[in-house]
Order: structure tokens, then sequence, then C-alpha cells
């Protein structure tokens, strides 16, 4: 039991998925040892209690966060900016940046970075699914490759391809058509994150 107490979860109940972090402490050293992200179908309070059975979390300090589905939970619970700020200040001891991009399922939001690494300010807005992290996962599902592979390949491509972001259906259509005429996946998810960062640019 005394070495439960040095773990906890973290859980972010979002529009479409369920991510849930389990980290160690062993003195002033912090490490994740288990990170999980499933989709939840709409029923992320079955899906979490699925995770917590399945996975014997029991006895562990536990926190959630996510916009509306963590008031449905009996967990203690921060706000996504909040949680954002410490996983920035955790994962970039070193680096400095101006911002941090939350494409999800339903909004778009950036968290502007102040010189300390706090959160200044925070800007949201719904834009076209085609903007959305969401959408860009449906589209490399497609193709049959893992979030992992999708960035290893957009990597080596030297010619990402012209996708249409006017709207979902548009892209979703120029990404079918590309890979029946036989262009990569490389180029086509290069393009894919391409289209993307350029709505993120202009947001």
């Amino acid at each position: 039991m005394q070495n439960d107490k040095k773990k906890s979860i973290g859980i972010c109940l979002g529009a479409t998925t369920l991510s849930l972090v389990e980290l160690k402490k062993e003195g002033d050293n912090i490490e994740i040892e288990n990170v999980i992200v499933k989709g939840h179908d709409g029923d992320p309070k079955g899906l979490l209690e699925k995770c917590l059975n399945e996975y014997s979390y029991d006895g562990k300090y536990m926190a959630v966060t996510g916009r509306k589905f963590r008031e449905i939970i009996n967990i203690p619970s921060i706000t996504e900016p909040e949680a954002t700020e410490i996983a920035y200040q955790f994962l970039n001891q070193d680096e400095k940046h101006d911002a941090i991009v939350s494409a999800g399922g339903e909004t778009f939001m950036v968290y502007e970075i102040d010189g300390k690494g706090k959160i200044s300010r925070v800007i949201s807005g719904n834009k076209c699914a085609s903007g959305t992290g969401e959408f860009f996962m449906q589209q490399i599902r497609r193709m049959n490759v893992t979030i992992d592979q999708a960035i290893e390949l957009s990597k080596k491509s030297v010619n990402p391809h012209e996708l249409s972001g006017r709207c979902s259906v548009f892209c979703k259509s120029d990404c079918t058509h590309a890979l029946n005429k036989g262009e990569s996946i490389a180029d086509v998810a290069a393009g894919l994150a391409k289209m993307i960062a350029k709505k993120i640019e202009n947001f």
C-alpha cells in the first residue's frame, strides 16, 4: 500500500476519447508508467469504469479533467487550462513555447504561454470539423496507420498532397481520391497535417 501512494492517475474525458495516464513518483523523480487512449463512443463514464476495473487502479491518487464530462464523475477534478499548464511544465523543463494548441473532437483552443511557462490567455472557438484532431485521426485510421506512423511518414514526404480545407466532406473526398490515384500515404498524411496546420495558423 505504501508503494501505491506513490502512484497517481490523471484522466481526461474528452468529447470523443478517454485519455488516462498513470504516474509513478520515486523521491523527486516522476515518470509516466502507463498511457491509455480510447474512443468512448458517447459513453465516457462506462469506458472509465471499465478501464479502472480492468487495470486495478484502486488505492491510487486520481484526478480528472475535461470540458463537461468531468462533472458527471465523482472524482476530484481540475479544469482543462490547469491540466494543460501542469502538463506543459512537466514535459518542457528547458524548451520555451509561445502557445499550446488543442484541436480536439469538437472545439479548437489556443493557450498562450507567458515567459514563466504559465497560461496567460485562452482563445476558443468552434472550427470546421476538418480542422480538428479527431478528423485527422479518422483519416489516418482510414489509411490503416497509427498516429506515430503517420508522423514518421509525413516527415519523409517531399511533396505533401494539397488537400481542400473548406470542409470535412471535401477534405475526406480529396484524401480518398489521392490514395485511389496512387499517391503515397506519406504524401497524403503530410498534406493532411499541412492543411490542419494552416487552419491553426489562421485561427
